[in-house]
């Protein structure tokens, strides 16, 4: 059987969740199989960690399918190699499939937090390369969705989830909360369609780190020093970044004498300016730093160093730094929605995502109390055994197998 997989979003440099997910799934599918064959959907020339994936299984290939445009890779020319050249199950593990393809296709749904929190998502215009070419895309894609659609980033998410619906054979979400949410706000989809299969996480990687002189270098580098929580993920609106840093300021209020610092982690996102204004205001700069994307190989130093993780979301469909930071034996505290209790269970210290002075509270236990870091480590431990990347393509796998 040829298996086709849209890997153009495991191909990126700078990979955030979504990203992560399709490259450690690709990587695991390649150390598990060696019966099936691989067709890799590239949008550019594989990366040097793609290539190590299929250095060592031969069933595995690249196909690049060159696109002179910035924007509708998916529709335009992965639509032309699934009518020319389609595989017997094509996999696309991120939104968006192409307008036409095999009969088994599956799509993997990570969220649809831009349908219960639109306003958490920039309203911005889907880039081209020359300006007529978006006045041409206007007029097809309003005629083709009868006027519901523009070529707008949130217009793209509800068309590609509505249409994966309905025309994948399977849909793969994350977690039970994203199934739940679908079939209450999609009521027309059939629950037997949808599989939850868990994210893992790279637990080759993250683990405890004992490596102080390693350890200190790559804190240097990033500009981190002291006793510092930790969160990790993109610098946007829907993460609630704000609020986190807000709460971080009533809690160095509160503790006149603690040198705690708060490190966030990632690259910058929509409500990124918001972030540094309350930072600015609250005469935070020495106290928050912020080292921007950080490489993967140094991550688990920064995670095993930090005093505690703290994930202080609105909406997730699943949250893998939670998992990170527990896998290093660092404590967490997260925020108390349903998602985060599927994820973390009784492994986490919890807190109102919508009150600053609950998340404060959380802060200034994780800073004080001795004991409670200990439990949180060693239960956090125990609980990161529960997932792996290495299940995740073995499930994925059998589903594929299954068409």
């Amino acid at each position: 059987m040829t298996i086709g997989i849209d890997a153009s979003r495991a191909n990126l440099e700078h990979k955030t969740g979504t990203e992560w997910y399709s490259f450690y799934l690709i990587k695991n599918l390649a150390l598990i199989d060696n019966k099936n064959e691989y067709r890799l959907y590239l949008n550019k020339p594989p990366r040097p960690e793609m290539l190590e994936i299929v250095k060592h299984n031969p069933n595995f290939s690249f196909k690049i399918l060159n696109w002179p445009f910035y924007a509708f890779w998916t529709l335009g020319r992965l639509t032309l190699e699934m009518i020319f050249n389609r595989p017997d199950v094509l996999f696309v593990p991120a939104h968006g499939l192409p307008l036409f393809g095999p009969f088994k296709t599956v799509n993997t749904i990570h969220d649809i937090a831009f349908v219960r929190n639109s306003h958490l998502y920039r309203q911005a215009k889907i880039k081209f390369r020359f300006p007529c070419l978006r006045r041409v895309a206007v007029w097809i894609i309003r005629i083709l969705t009868l006027g519901r659609y523009n070529p707008s980033t949130t217009d793209y998410l509800y068309w590609s989830t509505a249409f994966a619906l309905k025309r994948a054979k399977k849909i793969i979400v994350v977690s039970n909360f994203t199934k739940s949410e679908i079939m209450e706000l999609y009521p027309n989809t059939r629950q037997e369609k949808i599989m939850v299969i868990h994210n893992g996480f790279n637990d080759e990687a993250y683990r405890p780190l004992d490596d102080k002189h390693r350890s200190a270098g790559i804190l240097e580098r990033y500009g981190i020093e002291g006793r510092f929580f930790l969160y990790a993920g993109r610098l946007e609106k829907k993460k609630n970044i704000a609020a986190l840093v807000e709460a971080f300021s009533a809690f160095v209020e509160r503790r006149p004498g603690n040198q705690d610092k708060l490190v966030l982690v990632g690259d910058a996102g929509f409500g990124y300016d918001e972030v540094k204004y309350i930072i600015q205001e609250f005469d935070l700069e020495n106290r928050v730093i912020m080292p921007g994307w950080v490489r993967e190989e140094d991550l688990p130093y920064i995670f095993s160093a930090a005093l505690a993780f703290v994930f202080s979301s609105k909406y997730e469909g699943f949250g893998i730094p939670v998992l990170q930071a527990m896998a290093c034996a660092v404590p967490t505290a997260v925020s108390n929605i349903p998602v985060m209790k599927e994820v973390a269970g009784d492994a986490s210290l919890y807190f109102d995502p919508g009150d600053k002075a609950s998340i404060r509270d959380a802060l200034i236990s994780l800073s004080d109390d001795e004991s409670l870091r200990h439990r949180l480590i060693t239960s956090g431990l125990s609980r990161a055994q529960e997932f792996s990347w290495r299940k995740c393509a073995s499930e994925t796998l059998e589903l594929l197998e299954k068409l």
